[in-house]
């Protein structure tokens, strides 16, 4: 892919406020190390395949792109907010490391298809509503090169805050406090999951949980595969 297949935006200065540019400008959402479920979803796809163009689907303040530039990965960011755009531009020209960056929803993403070697989305899918999250899904089959990868991370039903905030839908929460306060969760199950990524083959899907300072965190990790096309 070069720089006439999509559209590349250019980093300008802010020209809108949107919930994620406050979000962003706060320390603990400009962590430095990669979580964890990236590092081993990287290592997963060396074993299979030595050249990567990847994803990083809400990328944030650009923690992953980072890490994914340094490792000399092919890496491309998409993210609503121009804030976060900012920051992970920054970080990487502070590093003199090179990635396309681009702002645009995570249901309506401006690449050809069958473009990327895999996609992380992690810590994002579950902002929005059912919908938006099957729209997102589809979106991320489109991209994916036939067998490429995609690591997804959800909010369990069983982590300590679901059921708190207003309801918008079945399982779906506005933040009522925090720095997420009016930002949508969505909470899911295996079932559900299996169902959004019926067109894909599951290559792992695992809960993970821990508690800190007395509250449980618990999320869903899926690796899955597109599966692929068949002929005409």
């Amino acid at each position: 892919m070069n720089r006439r297949n999509i559209e590349v935006i250019k980093m300008r200065k802010a020209d809108s406020s949107t919930k994620w540019d406050r979000i962003l400008h706060k320390k603990e959402y400009s962590q430095e190390k990669p979580d964890e479920v990236v590092l081993d979803f990287i290592s997963f796809l060396k074993k299979r395949k030595r050249k990567l163009r990847v994803l990083d689907l809400g990328c944030g303040a650009g923690r992953h792109q980072v890490y994914l530039a340094k490792l000399g990965i092919e890496a491309y960011g998409a993210d609503i907010s121009w804030t976060g755009l900012k920051l992970t531009k920054d970080r990487l020209e502070k590093e003199a490391l090179s990635v396309y960056l681009v702002k645009c929803d995570m249901k309506l993403l401006p690449y050809v298809d069958s473009c990327f070697d895999a996609v992380v989305c992690v810590h994002v899918i579950y902002h929005q509503e059912l919908m938006g999250m099957q729209e997102t899904v589809s979106e991320i089959r489109r991209i994916l090169k036939d067998e490429g990868a995609v690591l997804v991370n959800f909010l369990s039903k069983r982590t300590y805050s679901y059921g708190k905030g207003a309801e918008t839908e079945e399982n779906t929460f506005n933040e009522q406090e925090g720095p997420e306060r009016t930002v949508l969760h969505h909470f899911t199950d295996r079932r559900e999951i299996k169902h959004l990524f019926r067109n894909f083959e599951i290559v792992s899907l695992q809960l993970a949980e821990r508690e800190i300072d007395g509250k449980l965190r618990s999320r869903w990790i899926l690796i899955a595969s597109r599966k692929p096309s068949t002929p005409g």
